[in-house]
């Protein structure tokens, strides 16, 4: 029940109403009042005996002139004004308070961010967007709007966030939160000759070192020198390296890869260099070799680690002068490309073995980018999650899928020895067999990262001091290698050098067999 009571404006009108109210013990639901003389009050139905002796009482109150029904509050009128007025507007709108927390959404809003109303409103705003630091921003507690790129799922759009302050009667203000408006057209960056901008923003990531490793990237393709990216299997080698290329005035140019690891010596000396007519055979014909059919553009040698110690001083060769002869050719070709490199661990751990020749490290080395494992990049896990979500979605056809809190919190917590390689395909997976629309742990299926069974103790009969540190010594690392399978990661753990670890496990025969897949 509403009642609206008009009346003069005089000091404590409104405790004799609310006085009145607890004589009869009626449970205030909410009070309005209005400066130009209307007090509205919000309460539980009564019976009409009650009713009937309510009106009187309130109308018997000095300065009160009028009491009557009313069908609704003006606060519930403004309410559902304002609700339909959000539902309607096309672009996504949300208001979130001062510690990011989503409060209000409108329905735009929560189709993009793949949710309903109610899981959405206490969510933290980061969550979903990235590209730009809202909470960093809110921490400062702007005075001035501001204009952002920022990233939903796989899509770049333009946001305008405007800051919130509320004024109290003394002319103080309060930081209070921000109203977000998302443009629903995303903007689609067009990759131009040398435009680094375009290039490497196919590249998602909030972690500080990737960005140091982009921020260097994008310095190193406008360079021609040889450009060696290592890196665990899965980290992003050959997209960074697709990105270095997008980027430089090779732009325009081919961009061919080969894989060092999956050909055979000879058939991977006949693809990068080509080779003559009736060389192979007699009815072999003539080909042309991957680094003539990219002149003026990239060649990518992926694995380069694995390549042999003769086709080694061959490549060695045409960095330094530039040609080479094609398989059984005398001839020699001149060709303009860069090459990048990509490897697994660090190279220099190969020529220290003596499986990878010095001097052609050393030609290749002239600039180099390291990528980081996924693990230790625990801030990109959710927001790569989100991004193959929305593609495995659109690959399928399907509605848009969420994850769910408890599955964000287990793909923080998994070490990812595929790194986003395996992410990425895991993703799909779960997408294609889900009937639902949100993902929980039991849709996501990893495989178990078990640590050795290999015990620590060690039997000290007939074993010398320097046996017996040895055998503990290779015992913790079979412990600790299969959650560690980077010998940089590994080293950083233990607090040894990165070479020292690597010799180590060499000399213990740990971890040859990962390394031969």
């Amino acid at each position: 029940m509403r009642l609206e009571i008009t009346c003069d404006d005089r000091l404590g009108i409104c405790q004799d109403v609310l006085q009145i109210l607890r004589d009869q013990e009626i449970d205030l639901r909410g009070i309005e009042v209005d400066p130009r003389g209307k007090i509205f009050l919000n309460f539980p139905e009564l019976a009409f005996e009650d009713f009937s002796y309510l009106m009187p009482q309130i109308r018997r109150i000095p300065n009160v002139k009028d009491v009557k029904t009313i069908p609704y509050m003006p606060f519930e009128r403004e309410h559902f004004e304002f609700s339909l007025l959000l539902s309607t507007l096309p672009d996504p709108v949300l208001s979130i308070d001062s510690k990011g927390q989503i409060d209000i959404i409108n329905d735009a809003g929560v189709q993009l961010l793949a949710g309903n109303n109610e899981q959405l409103k206490g969510e933290l705003i980061n969550q979903y967007i990235h590209g730009f630091s809202i909470l960093r921003w809110l921490d400062k507690e702007p005075k001035e709007p501001t204009y952002e790129a920022i990233l939903i799922g796989q899509s770049e759009y333009h946001a305008q966030l405007l800051p919130i302050w509320v004024t109290a009667e003394d002319g103080g203000e309060t930081f209070a939160g921000a109203v977000i408006t998302c443009k629903t057209e995303p903007i689609t960056a067009t990759w131009q000759r040398g435009d680094n901008q375009s290039a490497f923003g196919g590249i998602l990531t909030e972690h500080a070192s990737i960005k140091r490793v982009l921020k260097d990237a994008q310095r190193m393709a406008e360079l021609d020198a040889p450009l060696l990216i290592e890196g665990e299997t899965g980290s992003g080698k050959e997209l960074l390296a697709k990105a270095c290329h997008c980027a430089s005035a090779r732009f325009e140019k081919p961009f061919l890869a080969i894989n060092c690891a999956a050909l055979p010596d000879n058939v991977a000396e006949s693809e990068l260099f080509g080779h003559g007519e009736g060389s192979l055979s007699h009815q072999s014909a003539r080909k042309t070799g991957v680094l003539e059919q990219a002149a003026g553009g990239t060649v990518l040698l992926d694995s380069v680690g694995e390549m042999s110690i003769s086709l080694q001083a061959k490549l060695l060769r045409f960095l330094e002068d530039g040609v080479f002869r094609r398989i059984g050719e005398e001839q020699e070709v001149s060709v303009d490309v860069r090459v990048i490199c990509t490897a697994q661990d660090q190279l220099y751990a190969l020529v220290e073995q003596g499986k990878f020749r010095e001097d052609l490290y050393y030609r290749l080395n002239v600039l180099s980018l390291n990528l980081p494992p996924l693990r230790e990049r625990g801030a990109d896990v959710l927001l790569l999650a989100e991004h193959f979500i929305n593609q495995a979605c659109k690959t399928l056809g399907r509605s848009q899928v969420k994850l769910g809190r408890a599955t964000r919190e287990k793909l923080r917590r998994y070490q990812w020895p595929g790194n986003v390689r395996q992410l990425e395909n895991t993703m799909f997976r779960s997408v294609s067999m889900l009937e639902g629309d949100v993902l929980e742990p039991g849709d996501v299926r990893l495989p178990e990262l078990k640590q050795s069974d290999e015990p620590l103790a060690i039997d000290m009969d007939d074993l010398s001091l320097d046996d017996a540190v040895r055998q503990f010594e290779a015992n913790i690392l079979k412990r600790l290698y299969p959650s560690f399978p980077s010998t940089r990661q590994l080293a950083k753990r233990l607090g040894l050098s990165h070479t020292a670890v690597a010799n180590k496990l060499r000399d213990y025969g740990i971890g040859k067999q990962r390394k031969r897949k």
